[in-house]
């Protein structure tokens, strides 16, 4: 006993609780980190308000910073929800604003959204997406108007020419055609006036309703003055005092057809002498030699022919050469020709006239797109201005295009001086370009000099070193530096890369010295290697010893990878193929064929054959007869102990493990003989004789019978009362100290089962061949199975659609999931008409199978299952399932309803 006074130690003080425990659900009194971030996400999920995540990030952040973390990523996307729902009110306003003005402008509808995205609006969501698409909406009316007027100004242009061709025939054709034309008049003002009464109008560019006006204005014009010529043409028909129509064509028509001259052969006449004094002497013409009238006439036709040529294929500027060449001859030569040439000549000069204008126009409409272009290369968005060289590009790209209109009209100076205005700004993009390229360049060459220089002076400073990886691993980096210096001109590369390639090839002189050294080296072990393959012992101290030279040479000098690679392969395939051919002796050696293997090999081939014809019943025949022909070693190396001298155990076991080295004589025959018809087992013989046995005494038992040992045995003993034959599974050989020969069980107490005495050993092919056979019996058998269970679920659906329960199969082909009583279960419902209702049935089958339900009967599993969670008595569905799909198979067929039952009973009848 100690005398120390007994001392009380004093109560350890209880920890009190923060203040913010009880709120974040114990997350502060946590013992572990984990725990602690565990508690703060379950707080989380509660959704807590912004005052009490801050005032909880502001006391956890100085105890735990990792369950920290998840309170501060709410907070901050809090606060970025409220940045963004700011953001987006803003923006929200401005597009508002844009939508109520009266005149909307397109690149301020553009910019609001670039600059929405921009500032980071989330124009993904309500309500900016809903703006976005009305500004791009009201944005598409707008140009869909722009376009309509740009439509109705061509449109204008084309009904003046109808009208000034009409012009040019008879006025007949002109009255025919004036109501149609009329229509068309009437309709294109009513277009127009459409377009002016839109609601956008006000927003269109401010080019477009000059441009509408002008056609109007134009159109106009030209109908305002035909009308009335094709009503006075009309009324000079009529009447013969009437005054002639204003259109000269007409005018001629309506003389000759009261008998007067044209108004050219009026003029001619009132120009001859003596005109005014003897008016009847113009109507007799003096007469033209008929020469000079065919030379006339063959003039007129020739230039008449080329102007028609060069009309009909398009040729703007030769039909208007061709028509000046037929104006020409006409001065000189049209007082010569009759009046139907000379109509055909005014007609053809009319429509060179009429595709001059024609092409003009389009070129002009060509010309002003051109225009268009080049002033908005710089008035495109922030975000797609182009760079120096696309500017370059696209300048290049308009001034050809600006030459090929040029070559298909008259040029329009305006319009190419406004455009040469603005490509020469754009241009300013260019120069600044071309001048940053100019001083990277001046920048990249001044850089390449100076690692021109450090590689020289490297060069002097490593001359006798003989590191050979750091000059190589140094001379790659000097490589990649040169090939990484930058962009320069084709002429200054062209001076710098000869000082280059002289200055590399000074500082990798010595590596290809030492490299060409290494060379012959490694050459002359590939020959070594050469030799000591061919021998006929191979020598492996020898090959290692040039193996660890060739691996101090590689390290010492390095090459290219692949030349270095491929001598790598050329040095290593003689010594591989030395060990090649030793590894094939000692594998021919250790392969050679006893007759159990023999036995067992043909067995396997036997049963690869069956796998290969698909039939299960061959199959399964032929694994049953593999697993005899495996049973026959064993049962052999019995058989051969059994009839060995009973004095001499161990020279009978010691005969059957040499049971494969059999020779291939008789001896052989019958050994496999015995393989193939096993032998009755014929028990083993004890390892050494009985010399007492105690007899059982209890009562009802014989005296004569030994007792086997109780609970109570010695550690040690075997409930056989056995210690020599115990062991793991009974002596292999009898030899004493075996394992098991001559000791008990782990466990004094404990029955071990006896392991079955298999005899000698396979050998490694025909071991390979029978576990390879049976793989691929499993899965055969297991393929032929799936098989037989779709085929059997595909008639069972069919009798089913069909309502013939004579085509359901039968329980064998089911499987031994469905029993008797569930077929005819089955086989009644289809024989019956179909009847209820199997929604409830199929969730349950869903149930038992585990298979997903279909999205339109989640909610109805769900109530099901949680009326089944009440029902405590009622049997669970995987009990159950075969009167389910009765229930189901009941009911009326219909596609939806056979998917779900298919995908159910392929899992049910598998288990």
């Amino acid at each position: 006993m100690s005398d120390a006074p007994e001392v009380n130690p004093a109560p350890a003080k209880t920890q009190e609780a923060h203040p913010l425990d009880a709120l974040t659900g114990g997350a502060f009194s946590a013992a572990t980190s984990g725990e602690r971030a565990s508690r703060i996400r379950d707080w989380l999920a509660t959704q807590p308000a912004p005052e009490q995540l801050q005032e909880v990030f502001k006391e956890l952040s100085g105890r735990d910073k990792g369950a920290a973390r998840a309170v501060r990523e709410r907070l901050d996307e809090i606060r970025r929800a409220k940045g963004q729902e700011a953001i987006a009110a803003e923006w929200a306003e401005k597009a508002q604003a844009l939508l109520a003005a009266p005149k909307l402008n397109i690149a301020d509808a553009l910019a609001w959204q670039r600059d929405a995205a921009k500032a980071g609006a989330p124009l993904s969501r309500e309500p900016l997406s809903l703006l976005k698409v009305q500004v791009a909406d009201r944005v598409k009316v707008i140009e869909d108007l722009q376009h309509r007027v740009q439509v109705q100004r061509e449109a204008a242009v084309l009904l003046a020419q109808r009208i000034e061709v009409l012009s040019t025939k008879p006025w007949r054709d002109a009255q025919a055609a004036l109501e149609l034309l009329r229509g068309d008049v009437a309709r294109w003002q009513e277009q127009a006036q459409e377009l002016t009464g839109d609601a956008s109008w006000a927003s269109v560019e401010a080019r477009f309703p000059p441009l509408l006006d002008a056609s109007r204005t134009q159109l106009l014009v030209v109908w305002d003055a035909f009308q009335p010529a094709v009503a006075q043409a009309a009324a000079a028909a009529e009447d013969a005092n009437a005054p002639l129509p204003p259109v000269p064509v007409w005018a001629d028509e309506l003389r000759v057809a009261r008998g007067l001259p044209t108004e050219a052969a009026a003029a001619a006449a009132a120009t001859a002498p003596g005109a005014a004094a003897k008016p009847a002497r113009a109507q007799n013409k003096p007469k033209v030699d008929p020469e000079v009238r065919e030379k006339a006439v063959q003039a007129v036709r020739e230039a008449l022919v080329v102007l028609e040529k060069e009309t009909a294929e398009g040729h703007g500027k030769a039909s208007a050469g061709a028509a000046a060449a037929l104006r020409a001859v006409l001065k000189n030569h049209g007082k010569h020709i009759d009046a139907a040439l000379e109509q055909q000549v005014h007609t053809a000069l009319v429509a060179a006239g009429e595709l001059e204008g024609w092409q003009r126009w389009g070129a002009d409409q060509v010309r002003e797109d051109l225009v268009a272009k080049a002033e908005g290369l710089l008035n495109r968005p922030e975000g797609q201005a182009l760079g120096g060289r696309k500017m370059q590009e696209t300048l290049r790209a308009l001034r050809e295009q600006w030459k090929q209109a040029d070559q298909g009209g008259a040029p329009n100076h305006g319009l190419w001086k406004k455009f040469d205005e603005a490509c020469n700004a754009a241009h300013k993009v260019v120069e600044g370009w071309l001048d940053k390229i100019r001083a990277d360049a001046a920048e990249h060459k001044a850089q390449r000099l100076a690692l021109i220089e450090e590689v020289k002076a490297w060069t002097q400073e490593h001359a006798n070193s003989g590191d050979w990886k750091a000059i190589n691993r140094a001379l790659y980096q000097f490589g990649d530096r040169w090939r990484e210096g930058g962009h320069v001109g084709e002429k200054i590369f062209a001076e710098l890369q000869p000082l280059w390639k002289q200055a590399i090839a000074a500082a990798g002189a010595p590596l290809d010295a030492a490299q060409k050294d290494s060379l012959a080296r490694r050459h002359a072990m590939i020959d070594e290697a050469v030799a000591l393959g061919a021998a006929p012992a191979l020598r492996i101290d020898a090959v290692k010893a040039l193996q660890q030279r060739w691996q101090a040479e590689a390290q010492t000098v390095p090459l290219d990878r692949k030349h270095e690679q491929k001598l790598w392969d050329a040095f290593r395939k003689p010594i591989d193929e030395a060990f090649n051919r030793k590894s094939a002796d000692r594998e021919k050696a250790a392969t050679e064929l006893s007759a159990r293997d023999r036995v067992v090999l043909d067995a396997s081939k036997a049963l690869e054959a069956a796998n290969a014809t698909g039939d299960a019943q061959q199959i399964r025949a032929a694994v049953q007869a593999l697993e005899a022909a495996l049973r026959g070693q064993a049962q052999a190396a019995e058989a051969a102990a059994a009839s060995a001298p009973k004095s001499e155990p161990v020279a009978a076991a010691q005969a059957a493990d040499a049971g494969s080295e059999a020779p291939a004589d008789g001896t052989a025959a019958e050994g496999e003989a015995a393989a193939a018809a096993p032998a009755p087992v014929a028990p083993p013989k004890p390892a050494r004789p009985v010399v007492a046995v105690r007899g059982d005494d209890r009562p009802g038992m014989k005296k004569d019978a030994p007792a086997a040992p109780g609970r109570g045995a010695r550690p040690g003993e075997r409930r056989d009362g056995g210690r020599g034959d115990a062991g793991r599974g009974g002596p292999r050989d009898g030899r004493p100290g075996d394992r098991g020969g001559e000791r008990g069980g782990r466990f004094g107490d404990r029955e071990r089962p006896a392991y079955e005495d298999r005899g000698p050993r396979l050998g490694d092919t025909a071991f390979r061949a029978q576990r390879d056979a049976m793989e691929h019996a499993q899965l055969a058998l297991k393929k032929l199975a799936a098989q037989a269970h779709g085929e059997a679920l595909t008639q069972l659906l069919s009798a089913w659609e069909k309502r013939d329960a004579a085509q359901v199969p039968s329980a064998q082909e089911l499987g031994g999931r469905v029993t008797p009583a569930v077929r005819t279960a089955w086989t009644q419902a289809l024989s019956a008409a179909p009847k209820g209702d199997a929604a409830e049935a199929l969730l349950r089958l869903e149930m038992a199978a585990e298979v997903p339900t279909p999205a339109e009967h989640i909610a109805a599993r769900r109530l099901l299952q949680l009326q089944l969670l009440t029902r405590r008595n009622d049997p669970a569905p995987e009990q159950t399932w075969g009167q389910d799909a009765a229930k189901v198979l009941a009911s009326g067929s219909d596609a939806a309803t056979a998917r779900r039952l298919q995908n159910v009973l392929k899992n049910l009848l598998r288990k």
